[in-house]
């Protein structure tokens, strides 16, 4: 099997009721990312002033300012939401293959990893759904999400509705038998040898109400669910990932009618999932599906980025690198399992790691961990046990890793005011919007606001203004932080060397010199 060989609004009654004639946005052509205009970010209320600040005439804005408080960067594990190693508890061929009765402790050996902060499955629809309306979930998702509860690992998943590794469909047969499909031939280049393969008529009316259905029973149930880290958008083709290859052309009579369809089936994902991110495989266009309309979408309406390996063309690397700061990414990249061969050792360098460091270049919020279609704990720490420093560095840095590094205090017209100087040691934007709240022990005060979506940027400081209530003392205060995202708020561990409580709260003293 070759997978990564390839170098790679309308309301939701009308969509189920069939594709009809609604209006298509058209072909979204190359364009460099930096600087494009994807719209507004996410909403910001109750924003804080951000400066400028000055202290001398002729503008004094923050007379007497001075710095009364600094921190230092961490070197810890941050686990916040938004960010980190997603350890893959099953991918297209399924779980780890043991006994049944040891699948349990195999899928809690993998989420024990200490270095690994989210839990991450693949599954059919078939594996879902057996019969209309109802879902069927299979013994290993529902342990995914009871080790996600016990060791407070949230879950990504992905719903494949089409894969070359299996006989006959990903679509259950209550589906396959209403509905037609298109043959695109045999192929060893991926899947199972020999197997003929057939894509669905995804703009069949029974598909796109089925597909509707799947995706409100399992939002139904995990929609903004406290244990649930992000979706991966069910889209055309193998894996879901938005093509074919490697077999030319689609299923569809004409490009409009699959553009239209991919558009189709984002949308109904998109106001489904309201309140969970949405990650879109950045896969360009080869199956002439309309990926580049649904990869725009994606980025208007606040949804993520992932792509499924880091060696790829360089459409891809230019959508990740210079994707808006708020966006969050994802990137899927099988590691070597740490026996000999699979390390290819190239001038002292074994594969993984030299990954590793092109994964890094794109700013990602998280980073798989995974021994493609042969998952284990063993094969995991096989390697890492060998080469741990390229993981370790890359688990205390990935994502955003947000501090006050400069805390300044000021009075202003017997006002007394605060000046957090944000900084981000991490490699990424904040994914949401960052929201800060300074109170006391009682919450007789508490004020807050937040930071424009996206900030801190890594490498920048972006300064935020809080004004207190007259003759208030700020030593003792506490100032915490959330992000939000979708509407839901998450809290956020400062990434900080200095003591914080066990509600991450930081508490505000006196810095020495």
């Amino acid at each position: 099997m070759k997978r990564r060989s390839f170098l790679k609004a309308s309301g939701l009654g009308a969509i189920a009721a069939g594709l009809g004639t609604s209006r298509l946005s058209g072909f979204v052509p190359a364009h460099i990312w930096d600087g494009y205009d994807f719209g507004p970010g996410p909403a910001v209320k109750k924003r804080l002033n951000q400066g400028p600040f000055p202290i001398y005439e002729p503008e004094v804005v923050v007379p007497g300012s001075h710095v009364v408080m600094a921190t230092s960067a961490s070197k810890k594990i941050i686990q916040n939401f938004g960010m980190g190693l997603v350890v893959y508890l099953c991918d297209e061929v399924g779980p780890p293959k043991v006994h049944s009765k040891d699948m349990e402790k195999a899928l809690e050996d993998l989420v024990k990893i200490p270095f690994a902060s989210k839990i991450y499955i693949r599954v059919d629809w078939r594996d879902v759904q057996k019969q209309p309306g109802k879902l069927n979930l299979p013994e290993h998702w529902k342990i995914a999400f009871d080790l996600a509860k016990q060791y407070g690992k949230r879950v990504g998943f992905r719903v494949q509705l089409m894969s070359p590794v299996i006989e006959p469909h990903s679509v259950p047969d209550f589906l396959a038998d209403k509905i037609s499909f298109v043959k695109l031939g045999t192929t060893d280049e991926i899947g199972i040898k020999g197997k003929v393969h057939y894509a669905p008529r995804y703009d069949h009316p029974e598909f796109i109400r089925a597909y509707t259905e799947l995706n409100q029973l399992l939002a139904d149930k995990y929609n903004g669910h406290p244990d649930v880290e992000y979706i991966d958008t069910f889209m055309y083709g193998f894996w879901g990932e938005g093509h074919t290859w490697p077999f030319k052309g689609n299923p569809f009579p004409d490009y409009t009618i699959a553009e239209n369809t991919s558009v189709k089936m984002f949308e109904i994902q998109n106001e489904i999932w309201d309140k969970t991110p949405l990650t879109t495989n950045t896969q360009p266009d080869w199956s002439r599906v309309g990926n580049s309309e649904v990869l725009d979408r994606t980025i208007r309406s606040h949804n993520w980025l992932r792509t499924d390996t880091i060696y790829i063309e360089n459409r891809q690397i230019e959508a990740l690198s210079n994707r808006p700061v708020w966006c969050g990414a994802t990137i899927e990249a099988g590691m070597s399992d740490g026996t000999p061969d699979s390390l290819r050792i190239e001038e002292g360098i074994p594969y993984t790691d030299r990954m590793i460091s092109h994964i890094k270049d794109v700013s990602p919020h998280y980073m798989s961990l995974w021994n493609w279609h042969n998952i284990s704990s063993e094969n995991i720490l096989r390697y890492y046990n060998q080469y741990p420093e390229t993981i370790d560095e890359m688990a205390r840095n990935i994502g955003y890793r947000v501090r006050p590094s400069w805390i300044w205090h000021f009075e202003r017209n017997n006002h007394p005011g605060l000046i957090f100087g944000m900084v981000n040691d991490g490699l990424a934007g904040v994914p949401g919007v960052l929201c800060l709240t300074v109170f006391d022990e009682k919450r007789n005060i508490e004020v807050s606001g937040c930071l424009d979506a996206g900030y801190p940027k890594p490498g920048k400081v972006r300064q935020a203004q809080i004004m207190l209530p007259p003759g208030t003392d700020w030593k003792g205060l506490k100032v915490k932080a959330e992000i939000i995202v979708k509407g839901i708020k998450y809290p956020v561990q400062w990434a900080c060397h200095q003591k914080t409580n066990e509600d991450n709260s930081l508490t505000l003293r006196p810095t020495r010199g």
